[in-house]
């Protein structure tokens, strides 16, 4: 089956996971995808952490397409319009699925990661995942080194709060650590220039 033949057919949605791990001739990676969007189809690619500074990401993002990133994505695969699924089955060729418990199963993993990942860009997320400014106040202080306890004594604010805000915002961002969370939160422009 041709990938871009498929995906020219869609209708309503195509759903990507890409490790962006398999052979540059993989027909699942996001690099074949941006050609292929358009009006009409929602497009929601996931992919690894470590891909955001591939212009490929701003280029699917650029073209109405919704790429979010997660620590690790655990399977390739392509879902159109929740009929079929495309899966590698080796670096050269696909395998196809119309079965309804495999396009079933597979849209379940994509969902069940897809509210966790972390969207490639800021205007990607809904106005409630935004930071509120005590938020950015205590993570900024804490990136440039403060523990609760002084970013707690610093805002006037108790211990508590501090923790309680900074387990809300890895918990929004995805991440896994405070340093982590830091990096995500500067990576989006979430940090205070000036937390004093």
């Amino acid at each position: 089956m041709n990938i871009g033949m498929l995906l020219e057919a869609a209708t309503s949605e195509v759903v990507v996971m890409s490790s962006l791990s398999c052979d540059r001739h993989d027909p699942i990676s996001s690099a074949r995808l941006a050609q292929h969007v358009r009006p009409g189809v929602r497009y929601r690619v996931l992919v690894p952490d470590w891909a955001r500074v591939m212009p490929v990401l701003g280029a699917l993002t650029l073209a109405d397409a919704i790429v979010r990133t997660v620590p690790h994505v655990p399977s390739d695969a392509l879902v159109v319009d929740r009929h079929t699924v495309l899966v590698p089955a080796d670096q050269a060729r696909l395998a196809v699925f119309q079965l309804p418990a495999v396009v079933t199963t597979t849209l379940e993993l994509f969902e069940q990661i897809w509210p966790r990942a972390v969207p490639l860009f800021t205007s990607d997320l809904p106005d409630s995942a935004e930071l509120t400014v005590r938020q950015r106040e205590i993570l900024t202080l804490l990136w440039e080194g403060h523990t609760d306890e002084s970013a707690a004594a610093r805002l006037e604010i108790s211990v508590r709060t501090v923790r309680r805000s900074v387990a809300e915002i890895m918990s929004r961002l995805g991440a896994r650590s405070r340093f982590q969370a830091g990096a995500k939160a500067a990576d989006r422009g979430w940090l205070l220039a000036d937390a004093s």
